[in-house]
Parts: structure tokens; C-alpha cells; sequence
């Protein structure tokens, strides 16, 4: 009689694994795209191509290099080029070749009309001191370079210049005059500081990003890395698996609407999804909770742009598009809170799930039933 009932439960399970499942309403991938709520840097769909520049195309970069009269340059500008070029491919390889940079570099040391530490880089800078900054940076490149040939410009300052400590993105204010030369108005800069040489050719990626629109993703208050880990670069630039999330690929133009899988009630449908790292498929599953909200499930593995993935699989994370730049618009879900990082590691590095495995936030719950090398296969259920 054992064996007869052992025999039945596993007819039964195969019979309901051979079913087909329950599935959600199927919707536009449009149905899922979320309006922004803070009118700037945030993670809706509806991202202002006046403020922000293109996301997709070969974008014009003019590179500028300064110096300044306490602390001049005395090596040439072929290290600091050489240091950011990278971020080309980079960008390439990460919007599955839609957009790229076409640097110019401007190959002089352009001497600044005052001292570094006069320019209050900090990270209380004010608008008025970067766009000052770079007006005089601007105008000391005016008589060498045609800005009008131009998208955006990098400014990178020298080595010795200690005072410019960090890297902020310049985006201009429709209400002022701004910073024009040679009829054209500047508005999209990154100034580059010493933190480039802690972050290296990945600051390029993740300034560049915010001129696309998209936020700041590390909390702006302390813990930095609570929300995202280094699961996208525009949370921490260093981190291990740093390929834009999916839902940014999404929002700025570098995986189409059918790659998108989206419901929008609820009820339960089984998803592959194709790695970030692979070309094709469907590269995302979204559950529309709310009018500003959403979870996402991507696949990630340790390949390419994210070769040191401290974990691979399913990753999930919910997205709020009301909420504001460095004050956690994504948080990825721990599918494995108990699991000790290795070195180099940290806790949020270690959320993707592999199959077997679960994770459940409110009404969502996503379960991994396999995988192979670029694919996952994932249960998602909306009760």
C-alpha cells in the first residue's frame, strides 16, 4: 500500500508540474512603464529629452583638460585619456551597442583663471560654483575647439589639483543663460576629480548616466550601498556586478517593449529570461503594483560586464518611481540573507536566486525552477 501511494503522489506531482500554469493577464509592455513623480533624475519611463540628453546614438563628447595656477600640471594628458577611453566600450557593450561615445580629445592643459581650492568641490558644491567652474573651463578651450561640433563636454582636472576631489554632473538650468560658445549652449557636462582615479573608466558610465536622466542609486546618507549593493553602477561604481539593472536598459531605450514581460494583476506565469550579458530574449519580468510602482526579475550571470558577480541568477528588485535620487528608488531583495559574502563581497552582492530558491515581498513572490549557462526560468505569482 506504501508503494501505491508513493506511486500516486508522483503521478500527481508530474501531472501538476505538466499542467499548464495559472498566468496573469497578459499586458503591453507599456502597461508596466512607470511615470516619473520628482521632476528629475528618477526612474520613470517619461524621462524629459529637453533637461536630459539622448540615451541612444553616438553622442559627441568634447574632453577638456585643466590645470590651474597652484596646482599645475606637469605630466601630459595621454594618462588621463587613456584612464577614461574604456568607458566607450563600456557603454557599448552595456547598451547592447545603442549608444556610444565619440571622444575628442583636446590634447592641452588648459590653464584655469583661479586657484583649485577656490571652487568649493565638495559634496556641497552649489550649482552656481560647478557652472562657474566650468564657464571658465569653457572659455580657456573657446579658442582651440568648436563647441557647436559637440553633444557634451568632460573637464578633467590634473593630478596635483587635490581640491577637485569628486566627479559631479553639470546639467543646465532652462532658466538661465547658462554657458554658451560659439553659439551653442553647453548643457551637459561631467568634471572630472580625483575620484577618478579610485573609479576609473566606470565613473564615465555612471555620470553619463545621470545626463541620460537616470538617479543615483547609493543611499545619500549612511549606509551608502544599502539599497542596490553593486548590482548597477549607478549605486556603487566599484562593485562587482555593475551592468545597468534591466529596468534601466529598458528606460533608456537598449532593450524594446518585447523584451519586456509585463502583468498588471494578479495570478501566477512562468518566465525565461535571458541574462543581461546575453543579446536577445526577453530580458525582464515586471509585476505593476501601483502607479509609481513595480518589482522586476533580470537574470544575471558573472560574464562580461559583471565577470566578478559575487552571485548569479534571478535577481529581483522593486522600483518606486515617486521616490528621489540616493534615497533608494531600487532595492534589490535579499534572496539570501543568511549567506555569509566572501571577501570583497557584500550582503545585497549575494541576492540572486538560483533554482530551488525563493523570494516573496508582499504579494510577489518569484521562485527560480532552472537555469543553464545564460537563462532563467522563474515562477512568478501575484496573490
Amino acid at each position: 500500500m506504501r508503494s501505491r501511494s508513493l506511486l500516486l503522489t508522483a503521478l500527481t506531482s508530474v501531472l501538476l508540474a505538466l499542467a499548464p500554469p495559472a498566468t496573469a493577464d497578459a499586458a503591453s509592455a507599456s502597461a508596466c512603464a512607470l511615470p516619473g513623480r520628482t521632476g528629475w533624475t528618477d526612474e520613470g519611463h517619461d524621462t524629459d529629452r529637453v533637461q536630459f540628453q539622448p540615451s541612444v546614438g553616438a553622442r559627441r563628447v568634447l574632453m577638456l583638460f585643466v590645470d590651474f595656477p597652484d596646482a599645475p600640471a606637469v605630466d601630459t594628458t595621454a594618462d588621463y585619456e587613456a584612464l577614461l577611453a574604456p568607458a566607450d566600450g563600456w557603454l557599448r557593450e552595456a547598451s547592447y551597442g545603442r549608444v556610444s561615445l565619440a571622444v575628442t580629445p583636446l590634447r592641452r592643459w588648459l590653464r584655469m583663471p583661479q586657484v583649485s581650492t577656490s571652487y568649493g568641490f565638495d559634496r556641497g558644491i552649489t550649482f552656481e560654483q560647478h557652472e562657474l567652474y566650468l564657464r571658465q573651463a569653457v572659455a580657456a578651450a573657446d579658442p582651440y575647439a568648436d563647441f557647436s561640433q559637440y553633444d557634451m563636454v568632460y573637464v578633467v582636472a590634473n593630478r596635483a589639483a587635490s581640491a577637485i576631489t569628486f566627479s559631479p554632473t553639470y546639467l543646465y538650468d532652462r532658466q538661465t543663460a547658462g554657458v554658451v560658445a560659439d553659439g551653442t549652449r553647453v548643457k551637459w557636462a561631467v568634471t572630472y576629480g580625483q575620484d577618478m582615479w579610485r573609479w576609473g573608466h566606470k565613473v564615465v558610465a555612471h555620470e553619463t548616466g545621470h545626463t541620460f536622466g537616470l538617479p543615483d542609486l547609493y543611499a545619500f546618507t549612511a549606509p551608502g550601498h544599502q539599497y542596490v549593493g553593486g548590482w548597477d553602477v549607478m549605486g556603487l561604481i566599484s562593485g562587482p556586478g555593475p551592468r545597468y539593472f534591466g529596468w534601466h536598459a529598458w528606460k533608456l531605450g537598449w532593450i524594446d517593449d518585447w523584451q519586456v514581460n509585463c502583468a498588471t494583476t494578479r495570478g501566477r506565469r512562468i518566465v525565461g529570461l535571458n541574462s543581461g550579458g546575453t543579446a536577445g530574449g526577453t530580458k525582464i519580468a515586471v509585476v505593476r503594483t501601483g502607479e509609481t510602482t513595480a518589482y522586476v526579475v533580470e537574470s544575471r550571470r558573472a560574464t562580461g560586464l559583471d565577470a566578478r558577480a559575487c552571485s548569479t541568477g534571478a535577481l529581483v528588485y522593486r522600483v518606486d518611481s515617486a521616490v528621489r535620487t540616493g534615497s533608494g528608488p531600487i532595492r534589490v531583495l535579499n534572496g539570501n540573507p543568511g549567506v555569509t559574502p566572501p571577501a570583497g563581497c557584500a550582503a545585497l552582492d549575494m541576492a540572486a536566486l538560483r533554482p530551488g530558491q525563493a523570494v516573496q515581498d508582499g504579494r510577489v513572490r518569484v521562485e527560480v525552477l532552472s537555469a543553464d549557462t545564460g537563462r532563467d526560468l522563474v515562477r512568478i505569482t501575484v496573490s
